[in-house]
């Protein structure tokens, strides 16, 4: 049993941060992903173009480097240029909705390629037969594509959300106080540097375990009903 003097209950705290922070920034990657995947099989080719470089951007560059940037580097920006205009303002970014819009970002691109995938793995013929039977988009879109669409993108959608959630211990270098930065803290004021991020590391592998599983459910549930090829 770790010995943690006392703070145990920051690792607590400090992982419901984290779980938030990792379901608010799932869902702004799901929203980016749809709209991503949408850009990418759009006729219109500067949708294409946007999704394009969208999803390039931001595979290119560290996830790190981005939250910085953004959480740092956009104030300092903002103001200078405020500045320039004879303007005299401090800018403050909330560490909590940073994290959540710059992690949901970056990880919408990833879905962006799981919807993508998703949409495509829908037999076109299906979506020939609902024009065919009187259907119009929207109708064809709620009806045959989007319960097929979120069938197939499961699997894709459940890693991105094991990554996500690995990912979110970057937030700790901007000040939110979530489950590596308590780790961080705690560890500090006992120098138990071991015991502390032992115990983090089995709580994020505890997550991925109990990811693992409910996404193995909600696959089963999502195949309910259908045949396997």
């Amino acid at each position: 049993m770790l010995d943690l003097k006392g703070y145990g209950w920051m690792l607590w705290d400090g992982l419901q941060i984290t779980l938030l922070v990792g379901v608010c920034a799932l869902l702004v990657a799901i929203v980016m992903g749809m709209i991503g995947a949408w850009g990418k099989l759009a006729r219109n080719p500067l949708a294409r173009l946007a999704a394009d470089t969208y999803t390039t951007v931001i595979r290119g560059v560290p996830e790190l480097v981005l939250l910085l940037l953004i959480y740092y580097g956009t104030p300092t920006l903002i103001q200078n240029v405020a500045s320039g205009m004879g303007y005299d303002i401090i800018i403050n970014i909330n560490s909590f909705v940073t994290g959540v819009w710059t992690l949901g970002f970056i990880y919408g691109a990833f879905s962006t390629e799981v919807f993508r995938g998703a949409i495509l793995a829908v037999p076109k013929g299906q979506v020939e037969a609902a024009y065919a039977a009187g259907m119009n988009r929207a109708q064809m879109v709620r009806r045959i594509l989007l319960p097929q669409v979120w069938r197939f993108a499961l699997p894709g959608l459940g890693n991105v959300w094991m990554v996500l959630m690995k990912a979110t211990a970057l937030v700790s270098l901007i000040q939110l106080p979530e489950l590596t930065r308590y780790a961080f803290i705690g560890a500090g004021n006992t120098k138990l540097y071991f015991s502390f991020f032992f115990a983090a590391s089995l709580i994020y592998l505890g997550i991925t375990i109990a990811s693992m599983l409910g996404q193995q459910r909600i696959e089963a549930w999502a195949r309910r009903g259908t045949r396997e090829a």
